[in-house]
């Protein structure tokens, strides 16, 4: 199958495009810049020039294939909004050009607000988010399934590697900057992870195997405390690590602050089931962080 990859050439996207690869597909990478173009061309895949605001290279790039992934997401939070706008235009381009063929489109979401407090599964319906929140990836994409459309999704949650760990490097910023690396309260509230490595299979099994409608989670990890992280952070930058309250985390943290005292562990048990799916062969959050370049002296 010929595979129209949006983010290509980003951290979860290069890795998607290379499983993709080995697994025999071929790939259709959107590139922004001639570093991307040429590392795409670099890894044998085809380029397609364009960015998420270029509509009509979307539709252009879905309808030359058999099926598409979009992870391609601009993460500058003083923009989040407008971002967020480009995001659901960028899903319904690519949706509008797959209409009624039955070619799969794969869209990226987050585990973060599923179920706060407990712990998600695949079934559970995003609750509206708050207006302070406006993704609608995962929103968008079953609007196109009930309007005919093969589109499913693939919830992320902290996504890591030695080099990035999702909010998780924020995070690291932060403590650099303020010398102490914090949690909230007792900090026992926890994140769900998944390497990188990992996760890019689920995007090619969702593809091949996946059903209209259909959410899966890219979940190894349930629930690493944010404490364990504030920790591992401290121990990398041997800075001190601290407990501040909400108001004061507000202050502490910045945009971050909103996520920080979330505890949204997420359960992958159902996506590994019906997709065989099998988290395993890489190193946990804990393990990277342990490691992580940007904690290197």
């Amino acid at each position: 199958m010929r595979i129209f990859v949006t983010g290509a050439t980003g951290f979860i996207g290069s890795a998607i495009v290379s499983d993709l690869m080995t697994a025999g597909h071929r790939v259709l990478g959107l590139a922004r810049s001639d570093q991307g173009a040429a590392s795409l061309a670099a890894a044998g895949a085809e380029v397609l020039r364009g960015s998420l605001e270029d509509l009509d290279t979307l539709r252009s790039g879905a309808a030359k294939s058999d099926g598409a992934i979009h992870t391609a997401f601009d993460h500058d939070f003083s923009k989040f909004a407008a971002n967020c706008e480009m995001d659901r235009r960028a899903i319904e381009a690519l949706g509008s050009a797959l209409a009624g063929s039955g070619r799969p489109l794969v869209v990226t979401s987050g585990t973060g607000l599923i179920a706060p407090g407990r712990l998600a599964t695949e079934d559970d319906v995003p609750a509206s988010g708050p207006a302070s929140f406006p993704r609608v990836s995962e929103e968008t994409a079953a609007s196109l399934a009930a309007r005919g459309v093969c589109a499913s999704v693939v919830r992320l949650p902290q996504v890591h590697d030695r080099d990035k760990q999702g909010l998780v490097t924020y995070a690291i910023a932060i403590a650099r900057e303020k010398g102490v690396s914090a949690f909230v309260g007792d900090g026992l509230n926890r994140w769900p992870a998944v390497h990188r490595l990992d996760a890019a299979p689920l995007y090619r099994l969702a593809l091949e195997k996946g059903t209209a409608g259909a959410r899966y989670h890219a979940v190894d990890e349930e629930g690493v405390t944010v404490r364990e992280i504030a920790e591992a952070i401290g121990r990398g930058l041997k800075v001190p690590v601290v407990s501040l309250s909400r108001e004061e985390a507000a202050q502490h943290f910045g945009f971050l602050g909103f996520f920080v005292g979330l505890d949204c562990p997420a359960s992958s048990a159902l996506t590994q089931e019906r997709l065989g799916w099998r988290p395993t062969t890489q190193p946990g959050l804990i393990e990277d962080l342990d490691h992580a370049s940007a904690l290197a002296a």
